[in-house]
């Protein structure tokens, strides 16, 4: 598996959705509730890409543990 590929393109994904929140903020068209409400959905995926990732990760790390025993 190509973690570093892998990483990449969430860190990508992560990026661009920074870009949205940043955008929401700065948006002062719409009051303070209504932000939040925009927010969740992009922190919630957020924090699922980078479990996601760690998961990754761990996985690979056990794997090649096992090649080793």
């Amino acid at each position: 598996m190509n973690i570093i590929f892998i990483e990449e393109k969430i860190n990508e994904i992560l990026a661009g959705l920074e870009k949205e929140v940043m955008e929401c903020v700065m948006n002062e068209s719409i009051d303070k509730k209504n932000t939040n409400i925009q927010m969740k959905p992009l922190v919630s995926a957020k924090k699922i890409l980078i479990n996601a990732l760690d998961s990754i990760k761990m996985a690979e790390k056990l794997a090649q543990e096992e090649l080793l025993k």
